[in-house]
């Protein structure tokens, strides 16, 4: 990891400004407060894979680290995450969820999907939706485009949620023809600072409502959240599971467990745990 700019340079970029670390802790890292230490660093290959690090060895519950730039950010299946530096928030969390079933863990993404969309909604003014299990999108230009993703990983006792995001990037600077940004989706706010605080003040709220309720996704209200804003529901799909499998169907609901269930023309329903999911446009199979 490369430590945070010196104060001298702080400014090196008027329109991308570097975060103000000692701010966000004084914002954030209050007594009785879920965060217990925020580190902000230059650059470095993947926040999850160094906060994993660290939780291995021993870290409490709230461990926050950003980086200004990832060279290695990971998405499901190892994809790559890469953006200019100081164009997003790209960010890691570490989670001990005590008293909640392991086996329930697996609701953090989405919690983590509900959390950073309500976040945004209030600080960023931009409607943003959730695809199934862990992509954030905004509507730039009509169409739905992705501007993030979430990735939960175990690591020691808990787990480690990253969180990618978008917001200043610029049309010419896009990773690919689907992807967006905040600024594109014409956000009012763009200022990271707010946005980081935003998201991670949403994210402590919903994680201790669900915490309080056991992990039970239902009675603390998560899993009703997360179908409102799930932009997968309600439109054909395209599941494309682990071993090659494909399964096309309607989502026509999340359940308990957080798995996508689809509707398939043979009249069965089948859950979903894990794989891409493809949105089509009707029965002809186009992409969106």
């Amino acid at each position: 990891m490369t430590p945070p700019d010196a104060p001298n340079n702080r400014w090196s970029d008027l329109e991308r400004p570097p975060l103000n670390t000692p701010a966000l802790r004084r914002g954030l890292l209050r007594p009785g407060s879920l965060w217990s230490s925020l580190d902000v660093v230059r650059s470095t290959g993947s926040t999850n894979s160094d906060l994993a690090a660290r939780a291995a060895a021993g870290l409490a519950e709230g461990a926050v680290l950003v980086a200004e730039e990832q060279t290695a950010g990971r998405g499901r299946l190892d994809r790559n995450w890469t953006a200019p530096p100081r164009s997003g928030l790209f960010f890691s969390v570490h989670l001990i969820p005590a008293g909640v079933p392991a086996e329930r863990w697996g609701w953090l993404p989405l919690l983590a999907g509900v959390a950073t969309a309500t976040g945004l909604a209030r600080a960023a003014g931009v409607d943003m939706a959730l695809k199934w299990p862990n992509d954030l999108l905004v509507t730039v230009g009509g169409e739905e485009r992705k501007a993030g993703g979430i990735l939960a990983e175990r690591a020691g006792d808990g787990v480690v949620v990253g969180i990618g995001l978008n917001v200043t990037l610029r049309a010419g600077e896009l990773p690919a023809p689907h992807a967006g940004s905040l600024a594109l989706a014409e956000a009012v706010s763009t200022d990271r600072e707010t946005l980081l605080r935003a998201v991670l003040r949403s994210l402590e709220q919903w994680y201790g409502r669900w915490r309080e309720a056991g992990g039970d996704a239902a009675a603390s209200g998560l899993q009703a959240a997360y179908a409102a804003g799930c932009a997968t529901l309600d439109r054909p799909v395209r599941a494309e599971l682990p071993g090659g499998r494909a399964v096309l169907g309607e989502a026509v609901a999340i359940d308990g467990d957080g798995r996508l269930v689809l509707a398939t023309a043979d009249g069965l329903r089948e859950p979903v745990s894990a794989g891409d999911i493809v949105h089509l446009r009707g029965a002809a199979g186009g992409l969106t």
